[in-house]
């Protein structure tokens, strides 16, 4: 990939509900409008996503809203017993009623039903995320608490079109390397995750897909030589000509990356073993990373005209990587996730 073109500051979508520049950019620089969207209601699709964790165990939170279905998601990640567990209770024909807020830099959400709720709000310059669902895992809740706070200068964010839809668009942002404190229950137990170990990342989405997608996406956090460190990988979704959403973080800043591969074992194959050892290489070779899995989050739900395979798989990162000035660091025993997703909905 060549030169990739950074967005500039105006309205997400034309009055045609078309995107009015496909691109790349370090904070949410395009204004996203609901009501301009016209894709049809049926395919506006609007999510936040948070994952928090430590190197110990983690927590996944969902809230969406897909127009004709939305779910509240928490999933536990136990690191050390290499095991997780899922719930993902839905709702019916939402149609925008969640309400979203057109930004992530302010503004609430939140769902509660008779068995489950969620609420992710702004309050003092923190992020305070808290859920529950109360028949989790053999009849018992789970209930987390997180204030999330030391959001890094920049994040990645991209608008994508869709080839062969011009009302079809993904405006994505992927803040990573927050520092989480808060705790979890579960199953008896009370996790607790403390600022000097723990890192948040959030990925918010907003937009109108077409019906059948497959994406690949890998992100980490941690430390490197002390400093605050991690990245955002990712293809296959849209038409990302214009811009990649390969990115690493140093100190809180953004350094772009162009093209970046997953290299999966058995997948050209068609006999993909998620466990075995994956390499990542990008384009510009400034990144060259293996990735030691530790644990599969894999779901497979086929309901009719609805398919979604997913495997996000955790684990450790080691390699190097080299910022926008030459600097070359050092990957050692980062944890984080890569994952392959195929939807039809």
């Amino acid at each position: 990939m060549g030169k990739q073109t950074k967005l500039t500051p105006g309205p997400l979508l034309n009055e045609r509900g078309e995107l009015c520049q496909a691109g790349y950019a370090t904070s949410l620089v395009k204004e996203y409008d609901r009501s301009r969207i016209k894709g049809g209601a049926l395919r506006i699709k609007e999510w936040d996503y948070y994952l928090i964790y430590n190197g110990r165990c983690g927590v996944a939170l969902t809230l969406d809203d897909n127009s004709y279905m939305g779910l509240v998601s928490i999933s536990f990640l136990d690191f050390e017993k290499r095991t997780e567990h899922t719930a993902s209770p839905m709702t019916v024909f939402p149609m925008g009623k969640t309400g979203f807020p057109g930004t992530s830099a302010a503004g609430d959400v939140s769902l509660h039903k008779r068995n489950m709720k969620m609420s992710f709000c702004h309050r003092d310059g923190k992020r305070i995320l808290d859920g529950e669902i109360r028949r989790f895992e053999n009849g018992l809740p789970i209930r987390i608490h997180f204030e999330l706070e030391e959001e890094p200068e920049d994040s990645m964010v991209i608008a994508t079109p869709f080839p062969g839809k011009k009302t079809a668009f993904y405006y994505n942002q992927k803040i990573i390397g927050m520092r989480a404190g808060g705790r979890a229950e579960y199953g008896g137990h009370v996790y607790e995750f403390k600022k000097k170990d723990s890192f948040a990342l959030l990925d918010w989405g907003r937009g109108v897909w077409t019906y059948e997608n497959t994406w690949y996406w890998s992100a980490a956090m941690g430390l490197s030589g002390g400093e605050n460190f991690g990245f955002n990988l990712g293809y296959g979704f849209g038409d990302t000509s214009a811009a990649t959403e390969n990115m690493l973080f140093y100190q809180g800043k953004a350094h772009k990356l162009e093209d970046v591969r997953f290299l999966i074992p058995g997948e050209e194959e068609g006999k993909t073993d998620y466990l075995k050892p994956w390499n990542f290489t990008s384009s510009d070779k400034r990144l060259e990373l293996t990735f030691t899995p530790i644990l599969d989050r894999k779901a497979c739900t086929s309901a009719g005209i609805i398919l979604s395979d997913q495997h996000q798989v955790f684990g450790y990162f080691d390699g190097t990587a080299v910022l926008d000035d030459g600097t070359k660091l050092s990957v050692e025993h980062l944890l984080g996730f890569a994952e392959k997703v195929r939807n039809k909905w």
